[in-house]
Formats: C-alpha cells, structure tokens, sequence
C-alpha cells in the first residue's frame, strides 16, 4: 500500500501550488487553469458515467475520465515531475474509439439541419454541459501549448471528445423520444 496522501497541507496558504515534482507556481497561472478546466471536465464527465449505460458506453466513459487525468498529469507535472509521468498522453486507438462511437450514433439519428438549443432531459443536459466546459478545456490547453509541451494526441483528443458529448446528447435526447429544440433567429 502506498503512502497515505494527505488533504491538506497548508502549502498552499501563500496563493502558490505545487508541480507534480516540485516546484511552485502561482494558483492563477494558465497551467492550472488548463488542468484545473480538464478536472472540472472530468467530474462531469462523472455525472454522466453515474446515469444508466449499457456496459460499453460505460467503458468509453471510464476511458475518456482516464486519460483527461492522465493529460491534466502530465500538464501539472514540472520538469523532475516528467521523469515520472512520462508521455501518458492519449493513444491514437482512444480518438478513433471516439470517433467510431460518433459515426455508430450519428446513423441512427435525424440529419442535422439546423443548430439545436442545449436541453432535452437532465443527462442530455449534462453531456451539453459537459461539451461546454470541453471547448473551454480545449482553449485553455492551446493558450499554453506555445509554452509546455502536450501530452501526444491531448488536442486531438479533446476536440474529439466535444464532438462526441455533443452526439451523445443528441442520442440521449433520441432515445428518450424527446424533441430537440432548434435555434431560430426570431
């Protein structure tokens, strides 16, 4: 068993955080709004695991949760921390994953003709959410891609996976038998 983690430690009092290795950067730098946008993505992510699911929309879930954790490690880990963390960004097998499960929902689902409004039921709701704070996530990471370096596929990744809540609440909505509500200007 490994060494018991302690909740706090009152380090950080001073306004400053630590790196996965070490060193100390102020809670306000992009680097943790970057993470801190993909853990808020991830508990999302969590509400929508926690809803019924047949077992493979389940495993799919758990593995987009996996490896957000894994690119918000690699993006609070220093350099020393990157020793260790290593480059455990996304594979390219977890995009296509993705990408397949967009393509199997979007067959059975009425052609997209118009914009539709965020809504339908609760856990369509959340995937919109969910999408929402996923774009955020994905503009956080570029605004500090000029100055760390990414995880490998992390913004390939995250753009798919917006794509992806966005289907999955339009087959949330479909299979619930419920409108989707359209976008009109007037």
């Amino acid at each position: 068993m490994g060494k018991k983690i302690k909740i706090y430690t009152k380090t950080g009092d001073d306004g400053t955080t630590g790196l996965f290795g070490g060193s100390r950067v102020k809670k306000n730098d992009n680097r943790l709004e970057a993470y801190g946008t993909l853990d808020e993505l991830n508990a999302h992510i969590g509400l929508i695991r926690s809803s019924k699911w047949d077992n493979e929309i389940l495993l799919l879930l758990l593995m987009i949760q996996k490896n957000l954790f894994n690119i918000g490690a690699v993006l609070a880990s220093d350099e020393n921390g990157k020793k260790i963390t290593g480059d455990i960004g996304c594979s390219e097998e977890d995009i296509i994953k993705l990408e397949e499960a967009i393509d199997l929902y979007e067959q059975k689902l009425p052609e997209l003709k118009k914009f539709i409004l965020p809504g339908g039921n609760q856990l369509a709701s959340h995937c919109h959410v969910a999408r929402t704070v996923c774009r955020r996530a994905e503009r956080r990471v570029i605004e500090i891609s000029s100055d760390i370096e990414l995880p490998i596929n992390s913004l390939e990744f995250i753009n798919r996976l917006s794509d992806f809540l966005f289907v999955l609440s339009r087959k949330v909505t479909n299979d619930n038998n419920l409108e989707e509500t359209f976008w009109i200007s007037k």
